[in-house]
């Protein structure tokens, strides 16, 4: 009896220790999305020094200086596919971190406007190709049952960076000689700390597999979650997704059609529920709405309270609701703020209604999309193809946030916040009408099953 029950305690121990593994391992590739949120965001402290300091207009200012690491982003995301199933997940994941660092210490220390530009267009290929290679690494590494909850960690880390992005600006700002190069370099420390813990995870089993042709070290790594026998089945249907795949067939083959319309539709409509332009003009929102000076402290520190807050709600939810559900919650969400959004500036309301119902909006954003998309796209496509479809998915995401909130500001004075406002409106009942017709429920199936339920034969 009493060696049955060390038996129970040795394996509930076993078990422990191999969630934790897989924890720290997610955890651990999910801090790409902190320095994602930090370095999108951290520009924005230094935004008018720089302009001072090398004022060469406005148009240098927003497509050099500022949108730089924009334009690396885009190129970041479509190409990220490449070193990701080439060098694989963990070495990409690597190099991000390195891309990263040298982005944070270039920037600081740039004495030129050019030079700098290129230092912050490093960082954006760092976010681009992080899009890709972390969600991928981390739905190949989780059990079906916890897939959601630990993609999702990607999300809730870059909404997270985004607010210690916020409130690390605050806190420099008071530095006396060029605060920006504070701003800017203290990135090189998280960019750091994450180099090197990334170098202690293991290798996705699912890429050793297909790429690699190692099952033993696969077998190891899948063990950590998996019981002796859910292993040799899980290597099965890898090699057997093996055998019905070409690895010389792209995403764009016919049969594929059906997850690359998803990838792209979940892409475009979470852009157009016109998130950047909000946050991107969250400012001049507020002032359009009366507020003012009270604009700066509602768009930061109230943004990502609340971000951080349904976003984790969302995180824990995932694998319960479903990823449907999520959508249906958000989408619903979307359509009531966008519309009173939309309808208060028809109206002239003046006050704090626009912001209350802007940060119902940032709620319906966190526990929707926001949570969903990296999740969803990384799951979608096949093994042998998912980096692939994550960089078409994450391509299509960037390049509609660039080019939307480079609108809004023509958009505004044209045809007025109203008219902006109801078509985002319409947008979104788009996409609810997306969910229900077409979205298909993703939770608590294997990657392998996936690939046979939406890839055609």
């Amino acid at each position: 009896m009493p060696y049955f029950g060390g038996s129970i305690f040795l394996t509930l121990h076993l078990s422990l220790m191999n969630a934790n593994k897989l924890f720290y391992w997610s955890i651990t590739v999910a801090m790409a999305g902190f320095l994602f949120g930090f370095d999108t965001v951290v520009i924005s402290g230094a935004d008018q020094s720089l302009q001072e300091l090398w004022n060469k207009g406005d148009i240098f200012h927003g497509f050099v200086i500022i949108s730089s690491a924009l334009w690396g982003t885009v190129i970041g995301a479509i190409f990220g596919g490449i070193p990701t199933e080439k060098l694989g997940r963990k070495q990409t994941l690597i190099l991000i971190g390195i891309f990263f660092l040298v982005s944070a210490l270039g920037s600081a220390l740039a004495t030129d406007p050019w030079v700098f530009a290129a230092f912050r267009l490093l960082g954006g290929l760092g976010v681009g190709a992080s899009t890709v290679a972390a969600p991928t690494y981390i739905a190949e590494i989780a059990p079906a049952k916890k897939r959601g909850k630990l993609v999702a960690l990607y999300q809730f880390n870059i909404v997270f960076g985004i607010m210690v992005a916020y409130l690390s600006n605050f806190l420099l700002s008071g530095v006396e000689h060029e605060a920006w190069r504070w701003m800017i370099g203290i990135e090189a420390v998280p960019a750091l700390i994450y180099s090197l813990l990334v170098f202690g995870v293991p290798k996705s089993p699912r890429w050793l597999i297909s790429h690699k042709n190692d099952e033993v070290a696969a077998a190891e790594i899948l063990r950590v979650t998996l019981t002796e026998e859910e292993t040799t089945a899980q290597i099965k249907a890898i090699k057997e997704d093996m055998v019905s795949s070409s690895k010389s067939e792209s995403i764009y083959a016919s049969k594929y059609r059906f997850p690359l319309i998803l990838a792209f539709l979940m892409a475009f409509f979470n852009q157009f529920s016109g998130i950047n332009a909000f946050l991107y003009f969250a400012p001049r929102i507020f002032e359009l709405a009366g507020l003012g000076e009270e604009s700066a402290l509602l768009s930061s520190v109230g943004i990502g309270v609340v971000n951080i807050i349904f976003t984790y709600l969302g995180l824990s939810l995932i694998d319960k609701a479903g990823r449907r559900q999520l959508m249906y919650w958000g989408s619903f969400g979307y359509i009531i703020s966008l519309s009173l959004v939309a309808i208060a500036f028809m109206q002239g309301w003046q006050g704090l209604s626009i912001p209350i119902f802007f940060f119902l909006f940032i709620a319906a954003h966190g526990i929707g999309q926001g949570t969903v998309i990296w999740v969803f796209i990384a799951e979608i496509f096949p093994n042998h193809l998912r980096a692939d479809g994550q960089a078409f998915g994450s391509s299509v995401h960037w390049i509609l946030a660039a080019a939307i909130p480079s609108m809004i500001p023509f958009l505004f004075g044209s045809i007025g916040a109203s008219a902006v406002f109801f078509i985002f409106t319409f947008m979104m009942i788009l996409q609810l009408l997306f969910v229900w017709k077409m979205m298909p429920e993703t939770k608590g199936i294997s990657l392998e099953e996936l690939q046979k339920k939406l890839v055609k034969k």
